[in-house]
């Protein structure tokens, strides 16, 4: 195998070589392009760390190609094959749907935590048709089926590997092939997790009881879960389990956005110089805009990103009354964020359900209007490979210095969204957006309150994370001002052809 190694820094070829030999020792060697069947044990978990811009997710690109070269499969959570003794397996996996898609946008075929730990159990007649997509099976004779609509899944799956899409293309819904969910009991193979800080205990101890061989990429300087301790999973491991990237890569970019990130690591840097950094930059470079009042069109698709609750419960009112929002109703376009499955625990098939058309918790999602009965509403879920799916919908309009929200509308039970013009740096962790607005007068009071996590004052993570949220354009907001939108809130940026698969069955949830 030829990996152009070449194109990696020092300490990225380190790195490189020291999880080849760790995935050596679980026997599939990444550098001779074999594999052997796979034995008891794993080699346990490593952890590639370093911040933005030291190559990460190149790293991580690089191997999983090298895997694949080598002839590990990978997997999703939409289907998995009849296992086989001699297949070595690979998941690459994120925290939310809005990371997976960050990866899959640089063709790193990645899902989320959830779709691996929960998998979807098939009708037996249609399962045929998935084990012959993915190469487990002969062409089937499905009764309802003609041998066109077989071509064309066929035809759907050699260009986008998803089963239930190419299904989909066949002319069946997810309720057609689909029987339910259910929690993951065999163990995988190898599986890499990106975004890492973004883990909690729970979710670590889950995959590792899937994962015999796992790997984590993280960035320590992000913010560790709140329910953490201010420590993130991976600096819980033993220091030879640790391997560090240092800034290389995307510093050559010279990306005005990457410095500024990178000049917070300055212990005697304080709130003025920087504010005064951003200035500077901003005079030389249109990728960094020092804005004294938030631009309400922006809102719609890239939340203004906020450290206090009560800002950013003034900043979503602020936005629905500049596009004239009924108090009663939201308007088609506004954002979203699922807050979460509003269920009881006997309708547990129900929740899988939901949570597997990507409506898991901190989900970002465009609403598209009502759907068809009482409460449903018609829903983009951003990121998700099929985003148009209609679900029962728990709608809450948060209201400035009252504990209850307004719900302008609600399903008996279903998903639960806040709205999503703006949302706090924590929730911001995982995605990023082409451009994004900071509201600096928190990060302001941040620093002026004096708090600090893991040893670093509370303001420059705050900034780290939100900063780097951006990938062409920061917009540095100073004052609490905002400005008008130029055109009415729209759908047209969402027009698709109909998703191809979808799980919307409108009396899930009821």
């Amino acid at each position: 195998m030829s990996l152009p190694v070449t194109a990696f820094s020092e300490d990225q070829a380190e790195a490189f070589d020291r999880v080849a030999e760790a995935l050596r020792g679980a026997g599939v060697d990444i550098e001779e392009s074999s594999v052997s069947p796979r034995t008891e044990g794993g080699q346990g978990v490593l952890a590639v760390i370093g911040k933005a811009g030291s190559g990460k997710t190149m790293l991580l690109a690089r191997l999983a190609e090298a895997l694949t070269e080598a002839g590990v499969d990978t997997v999703s959570g939409d289907y998995e094959g009849r296992r086989r003794k001699d297949r070595r397996t690979l998941a690459i996996l994120a925290p939310t749907n809005k990371a997976a898609s960050v990866l899959r946008n640089q063709r790193v075929p990645a899902t989320t935590i959830h779709r691996i730990l929960y998998t979807p159990v098939y009708d037996p007649e249609y399962e045929k048709i998935a084990e012959w997509l993915v190469g487990n099976g002969e062409r089937p004779s499905v009764e309802g089926l003609t041998d066109a609509a077989l071509d064309r899944a066929f035809a759907f799956f050699q260009t986008v590997r998803s089963v239930p899409g190419a299904l989909a293309t066949a002319g069946l819904k997810g309720s057609d092939f689909i029987l339910g969910w259910k929690r993951r009991e065999d163990p995988l193979d190898i599986g890499f997790v990106d975004e890492a800080s973004m883990l909690d205990q729970k979710q670590f101890d889950d995959l590792r009881e899937i994962f015999p061989t796992l790997l984590l990429f993280g960035d320590p300087a992000q913010l560790a879960p709140v329910n953490q301790s201010g420590q993130m999973i991976f600096e819980t491991l033993p220091e030879p389990r640790k391997l560090v990237l240092h800034r290389v890569h995307r510093q050559d970019l010279d990306n005005p956005i990457l410095d500024l990130a990178h000049a917070l690591g300055d212990d005697a840097l304080t709130f003025e110089d920087f504010e005064r950094m951003i200035e500077d930059a901003a005079r030389t470079d249109d990728r960094v805009v020092v804005s004294p009042r938030v631009e309400a069109g922006l809102m719609a698709r890239s939340p203004v990103l906020v450290w206090r609750n009560a800002t950013r419960i003034r900043l979503i009112h602020a936005f629905r009354a500049a596009f004239d929002a009924p108090a009663d109703a939201l308007l088609p376009g506004e954002p979203l964020i699922c807050d979460g499955i509003e269920l009881p625990l006997k309708h547990r098939k129900k929740r899988l359900d939901l949570e597997a058309r990507g409506l898991i918790k901190g989900a970002q999602v465009i609403y598209l209007g009502p759907g068809r009965r009482p409460g449903f509403s018609r829903l983009h879920v951003i990121g998700a490979i099929e985003p148009q799916v209609s679900a029962a919908s728990i709608v809450k309009i948060e209201m400035p210095d009252e504990e209850e929200p307004f719900i302008p509308f609600a399903a008996n039970m279903g998903a639960a969204f806040l709205h999503g013009a703006a949302v706090t740096i924590h929730k911001a962790q995982g995605s990023q957006w082409r451009e994004v607005q900071v509201f600096a007068p928190d990060l302001y009071a941040a620093s002026r309150a004096g708090r600090n996590e893991a040893g670093i004052p509370l303001w420059k993570r705050l900034a780290y994370v939100a900063i780097t949220r951006a990938e062409e354009r920061l917009y540095w907001v100073t004052r609490y001002r905002l400005g008008k939108p130029a055109e009415p809130l729209t759908t047209r940026d969402l027009d698709a052809p109909p998703a191809p698969f979808s799980l919307d069955r409108e009396d899930d949830g009821e």
